[in-house]
């Protein structure tokens, strides 16, 4: 990889050949004069309400060349190939005329953390309402310039069309003045029923050089002069580092400079293998002082439970007169989950002058940017962080603390880029784990076979502590001097940590609905992809199936009976139907059907899923066979990246559910590789998974990336259950869990 363009907007303008959309409408977009006073301000759609200035959003060069920003990261969702499609169609140009540059410090909006599937919703909606409204500003220059209405011009192409034919570029009209204006809250959006980009299957801009072997990560960034290092890491938590003689280290082939502070040992290097070798040297002369302080690995949902907790009732709706009758009861436990990144986290970092610059696979450059600012006592505005794709990823995994690793490092050795790649070791015992949870649910049916009473607990730590501050990342903590960890908490309503999705979707005449956050945190933890969802939804819908069962009832008939949200019904519908769902059905011998449903956080897509699992009785070993989900994610931009999601989330979910979970003795991780922390394997892969997309033209995006895996988890669960008549409560389903319940 060559060093990548360095490229600000005060370079461009110096250079002379391109000018940035920024306006000031004046009166062409003036709010309403006549509205009360007491009327809130109408703001402008998704991300623009933080970062108003359409320039923030769009440049036109003079050669009429386009670049849009995006505060979002590709993570391998898609995001950047749906945005491109959203920007090219509101301005009428071609998707491959357009060049989209993602998160940055020094160049894009700050949209805080890419998480919680909101980049659609976010940016992907002040994308398109800053192209939009830069669409009317062009094509009103335009009818100033050949003295016609604008409602007489169209655009294609790039350019304005006048009704004689006559066509003006659009570099051509914004080279002529310097505008300034701010985004309005509406914006003229083109028809649907016109689309053109917007719902074809373009194929991903960033797929190409991931399956050819090119420079697609951050893992494959070479810099001119580039020095290689490796971090040494305490066995443990909270070990000290007591003793360490550098001398034999610093004599050692290729080495540059070994850094001590505090706790925080690292090595720098002329050469990759180099720095290997000099830090398996460094760690066999440190020496560490351990305590053991983590709980009982075997006894956690009451570890979990015993801890103590800041309760809230989150929901509470009662109807005296809908008494219930038969009643049950379930607890159901999640272990701490790896991300299990496939690359372990890596950063590049360089200090000149006085100033840092990060290339980073966080998820969230501004926030990250504040907490390595802090560690190294810099201005923010002295520290540009630069995303760079990760080779794994989807929530808070190793990337920030590399990322502050390098920027430490790198500081210590002024001029040169500095690579700081994790090992697989140290990925798996320090990244910051998805957290265990407990559920405890009861419920009562009523004389018609309805759920009278729901009754709902959830255990857990708070789901993110990403940086924002220096004290999220190892490196500060590990200084001589170093940053406390900030206090742990919940985060709120409506989008939820451990509570989300804990509120059931479903209508119930009384349900109440209980948050116990933990504020202790015995392993580290923050952000999982799905957050608390994945284990909410699939203790909710587990729990369905069995009040199904309770009533006598078909498991899709049952969810339908206790749904009102009709768009919700309809993706239920779909995948039942899809599969081939009937009531009374039997699965074929081994083999089970499982049904789940959610719409994720309550207010993003809809998600059903119908599973197909196949038991081996003699081993215990699951085997899902086949899947087919139908989701609503709102208008749909791009309906292949939609289907990649949900297929990954039933891959990944799959993974989580039948073998993953953190292990640990008294004092250390033991989880620490392939062998100690499983994950699927390619030969377990599904037979076919089958995505329907329910789309609807024109309504606003809602987040998908995100809401296959409760789902999923609980479809599989149900479908073991249907397989064996034994139901599983604690994850992973492993197959010796799912072989000890067959022959109990």
């Amino acid at each position: 990889m060559t060093s990548p363009v360095i490229l600000d907007r005060r370079r461009v303008l110096a250079g002379g050949g391109a000018l940035i959309v920024s306006f000031s409408l004046g009166g062409a977009f003036a709010q309403d004069q006549s509205a009360p006073a007491a009327t809130p301000a109408p703001v402008p759609p998704g991300s623009l309400k933080a970062a108003p200035l359409l320039d923030s959003w769009i440049r036109v060069d003079a050669d009429g060349s386009i670049t849009v920003f995006t505060g979002k990261a590709e993570l391998g969702q898609g995001v950047k190939t749906a945005i491109q499609q959203i920007a090219a169609e509101e301005l009428d140009v071609s998707f491959a005329s357009l060049k989209v540059v993602t998160a940055d410090t020094r160049l894009t909006p700050n949209e805080g953390y890419t998480s919680g599937s909101n980049s659609m919703k976010d940016s992907g909606t002040a994308v398109q309402n800053a192209a939009a409204q830069v669409r009317e500003l062009l094509l009103a220059e335009a009818a100033r310039r050949v003295d016609s209405p604008a409602e007489n011009l169209r655009t294609e192409n790039g350019a304005v069309v006048s009704p004689d034919g006559r066509r003006l570029s659009y570099g051509d009209l914004v080279a002529a003045d310097m505008l300034h204006v701010q985004a309005q809250p509406k914006s003229k959006l083109k028809d649907f029923a016109t689309f053109k980009v917007v719902g074809q299957p373009v194929p991903r801009v960033d797929i190409p050089a991931k399956v050819t072997g090119g420079a697609s990560y951050v893992q494959d960034v070479r810099l001119p002069g580039m020095v290689h290092a490796r971090v040494v890491r305490p066995p443990s938590y909270g070990a000290q580092l007591t003793e360490c003689d550098t001398a034999a280290v610093e004599k050692l082939a290729g080495v540059i400079k070994v850094i001590r502070d505090g706790s925080f040992l690292a090595v720098v290097t002329e050469k990759e293998f180099q720095s290997i070798k000099a830090m398996d040297a460094l760690s066999a002369a440190a020496k560490w002082k351990e305590t053991a302080s983590l709980p009982k690995q075997d006894d956690l949902a009451n570890v979990l439970t015993s801890l103590r907790s800041q309760d809230s009732t989150i929901f509470e709706r009662g109807n005296p007169s809908a008494g219930g009758g038969r009643a049950i009861e379930a607890t159901y436990t999640r272990p701490y989950q790896a991300h299990g990144s496939i690359g372990p986290s890596c950063a590049v970092a360089q200090f000149i002058d006085g100033a840092m610059t990060v290339w980073t696979h966080t998820q969230g450059v501004y926030p990250d940017r504040q907490g390595i600012a802090e560690m190294l006592r810099m201005p923010p505005a002295d520290v540009r962080l630069i995303h760079v794709e990760g080779s794994g990823c989807y929530g808070h995994n190793g990337a920030d603390d590399a990322a502050a690793d390098a920027a430490l490092i790198a500081r210590a050795v002024p001029g040169r880029p500095v690579r700081v790649q994790w090992m697989r070791e140290q990925e798996h015992a320090w990244e910051p784990y998805g957290p265990a949870m407990v559920t405890k649910l009861k419920a009562s049916l009523d004389g018609n076979g309805k759920i009278a009473d729901w009754n709902f607990e959830v255990w857990s730590n708070t789901h993110s502590m990403r940086p924002g501050g220096a004290g999220s990342m190892l490196a500060a903590q590990h200084m001589a001097q170093p940053f406390a960890v900030p206090a742990p908490m919940p985060i709120p309503l409506p989008e939820g940590g451990g509570d989300r999705n804990a509120i059931p979707i479903y209508a119930f005449p009384n349900a109440r609905v209980v948050h116990h956050f933990i504020p202790a945190m015995p392993l580290r933890i923050s952000a999982m992809r799905a957050l608390g969802a994945y284990h909410n939804v699939f203790s909710i819908e587990s729990f369905m199936d069995e009040l199904a069962a309770l009533a006598g009832a078909d498991p899709v008939e049952f969810r339908l009976k206790h749904l009102e949200d009709p768009r919700g019904r309809d993706a239920i519908e779909k995948a039942a139907q899809e599969f081939g769902w009937t009531s009374g059905q039997q699965a074929p011998p081994e083999r089970g059907f499982g049904f789940a449903f959610a719409r994720y956080k309550n207010l993003a897509a809809y998600c059903a899923i119908a599973s197909e699992v196949e038991v081996n009785r003699e081993t215990g070993r699951p085997r899902l066979v086949r899947a087919v989900a139908a989701v609503d994610s709102g208008q749909v931009v791009n309906p292949d990246g939609l289907i990649n999601q949900i297929e990954g989330a039933i891959v990944q979910s799959m993974s989580w559910t039948l073998y993953e979970s953190v292990t640990f003795d008294d004092t250390r991780i033991t989880s620490i590789d392939w062998q100690t922390y499983p994950i699927l394997r390619f030969n377990s892969v599904p037979e076919r998974i089958d995505v329907h997309i329910i789309n609807r033209p024109g309504q606003p995006f809602l987040g998908s990336g995100e809401t296959g895996q409760g789902p999923a988890a609980a479809s599989i669960a149900n479908a073991i259950a249907n397989a064996t008549g034994k139901r599983l409560r604690q994850l992973p389903l492993t197959r010796k869990r799912i072989k000890d319940a067959i022959d109990a």
